[in-house]
């Protein structure tokens, strides 16, 4: 059962960020600061990825643990009230993202996702595949 009444709980759901999250902020200093040029949410692009290089045909999308249902992650847990709406919402959310991939891939961009507990695990590895990957294409390695 819900602590909060609907109102209230409408007011807090309404408060949460889809872009310019800690994690997403994160990541774009970390690429800042290595020197990778990038723009974020590009329209032009399926899915409007979080960071792009459509120069080099990179993209890179910061996921949150809960809104995207990362599999065996502590910070994914059904909530226990409106539980058959929160599984749609999630199943349509991992289903854009699968369409976003197939579409990405289909113009040939190089993609990454990151997760939320990455970020926090200090788990770097797949941004320094983004590194890499941006420094050979620009035949800077």
């Amino acid at each position: 059962m819900d602590n909060l009444d609907k109102s209230q709980r409408s007011t807090n759901m309404s408060k949460i960020k889809s872009s310019g999250t800690k994690p997403e902020m994160f990541v774009r200093k970390y690429l800042r600061i290595r020197g990778v040029h990038y723009r974020c949410n590009v329209k032009k692009l399926p899915g409007k990825p979080d960071i792009a290089n459509k120069k080099y045909k990179l993209a890179l999308d910061v996921h949150g643990c809960f809104w995207h249902g990362h599999k065996n992650c502590k910070k994914f847990r059904l909530p226990k009230s409106n539980t058959e709406f929160w599984k749609l919402k999630i199943s349509e959310n991992i289903a854009r993202d699968q369409r976003t991939l197939t579409e990405l891939n289909k113009m040939k961009f190089t993609y990454w996702r990151i997760w939320e507990c990455e970020i926090e695990r200090q788990e770097f590895s797949k941004l320094q595949e983004f590194i890499t990957t941006y420094r050979i294409k620009r035949n800077i390695c």
